[in-house]
């Protein structure tokens, strides 16, 4: 399985993540041309090496117009315009996502606006020369930071306008980490827990805590932590991208890795200012699950039943019963769910809330897992989904039971008949 593993100890940005991933590619200089054949307006992307604490990386450099737009540094962070640590700025901070260093009126002569989310949009979809998915995913990130706004000022999503996040230097970070994650042909992006740093962060609206309001939001259920290093180290941008791709947040897995990449943000640290990317191939052993179980005896099977449609609302990735003796020699039942890590909390809200159990037990495990992909196979009823999984030596194909049973019952067929003829296609 081809995995991205990103390690986040100096936080994330969009223009830190974009360089990381631009250094596993072995065509450097073909894949900005693609980045700057794109169609984000007025947009010119170009990357310089850059040091720090002796390790050699790479400093992505946005031009907006042909200007790189510089603030001061205010908050012992990088943060400016010119993509410092990286930098998009979409911070919430005046309910339109506002640079933490521009408390000013913004005088560069650049072009500034405020732009919301249905701008957002018209630009992904009438300008940006990309792929539909890739498309999908600019505007589910774009989506995280507007809710976050959304939560932390109080208005209504369609009433949000980024100002920052709404400028073509912003637009181009997140396009192109989307562009690049699609590029790489990645089955997986799995992350290092999330430095925020600490400290305060001025804004508009005076000074904030580190993480900032919108950011913080946006990393609910991620692991974070602060330190020592005094400064914004997490972006909105950043938290949101992350949010989007990454399926775990963790340990490296076990992987062999075949490219490093680094990027770098401008300031200096006692640590390396980057964000480090890391390509190869994982069995699916690196894959780890919780298995939640209890045992009941006094629910009926409605009851039961109930309760497991509950917990795969709750996030479950499997549900199963195993009958069981019990004390006293009752007969019971053993609930088991299986779920991620970063599901488990909710899970076991919903075991106490849908059973009768006063215990769960928790197990850690690794699994393996085939390659899953779904495709659609033109037959003589019309399309039909197929699920086909690989890896191992083994490919296996299942058509999809709900198609399958939607042209049974159109047809007036058995559901044997449909299958019969389908799989002859």
């Amino acid at each position: 399985m081809k995995t991205v593993y990103i390690d986040c100890s100096m936080g994330a940005a969009g223009d830190m993540l974009t360089a990381a991933l631009l250094e596993l590619f072995p065509d450097r200089e073909k894949v900005i041309g693609e980045l700057n054949a794109l169609g984000i307006p007025g947009v010119e992307f170009s990357a310089e090496e850059s040091v720090k604490c002796g390790i050699t990386g790479t400093h992505m450099k946005v031009l907006v117009h042909g200007q790189e737009e510089i603030s001061e540094d205010v908050h012992d962070h990088e943060h400016h315009h010119d993509h410092d640590h990286d930098h998009e700025h979409h911070h919430e901070h005046d309910h339109h996502d506002h640079d933490p260093d521009h408390e000013h009126d913004h005088d560069h002569g650049h072009h500034h606006s405020h732009t919301s989310m249905h701008d957002i949009e018209h630009i992904v979809h009438d300008h940006l020369h990309v792929s539909d998915k890739v498309r999908e995913d600019i505007i589910s990130v774009y989506g995280l930071v507007a809710q976050a706004e959304s939560k932390v000022h109080g208005r209504p999503v369609n009433e949000i306008h980024f100002h920052e996040v709404g400028n073509m230097d912003a637009v181009a970070d997140i396009a192109a980490v989307c562009y690049l994650l699609d590029r790489l042909g990645v089955d997986r992006v799995v992350a290092s827990p999330v430095h925020v740093g600490s400290g305060q962060v001025r804004c508009a609206h005076g000074i904030l805590p580190v993480p900032a309001p919108a950011t913080a939001h946006i990393l609910q259920d991620v692991p974070i932590y602060g330190g020592s290093i005094k400064g914004e180290l997490c972006t909105p941008t950043g938290a949101a991208l992350l949010k989007h791709f990454v399926s775990d947040f963790g340990p490296m897995p076990v992987m062999k890795t075949s490219k490093i990449g680094y990027g770098m943000g401008k300031k200096d640290f006692e640590a390396a200012n980057c964000v480090r990317a890391m390509i190869g191939e994982t069995g699916a052993a690196g894959d780890s699950i919780v298995v939640l179980s209890c045992n009941i005896d006094d629910m009926t099977g409605e009851e039961i039943g109930f309760a497991m449609d509950r917990l795969f609302d709750a996030g479950a990735r499997d549900v199963f019963t195993t009958p069981v003796g019990m004390k006293k020699n009752r007969p019971g039942t053993m609930l088991s769910v299986i779920c991620k890590d970063d599901d488990k909390e909710d899970i076991v809200k919903a075991v106490f809330k849908y059973t009768t159990t006063i215990g769960i037990r928790e197990e850690r495990m690794n699994r393996y897992v085939l390659d899953r992909r779904t495709e659609t196979v033109e037959t003589e009823y019309g399309p039909v989904r197929c699920k086909v999984s690989s890896g191992y030596g083994v490919e296996r194909k299942k058509y999809e039971y709900d198609d399958m049973t939607r042209i049974a019952a159109e047809r007036d067929l058995s559901l044997f008949d449909v299958k019969d003829r389908t799989l002859k296609e």
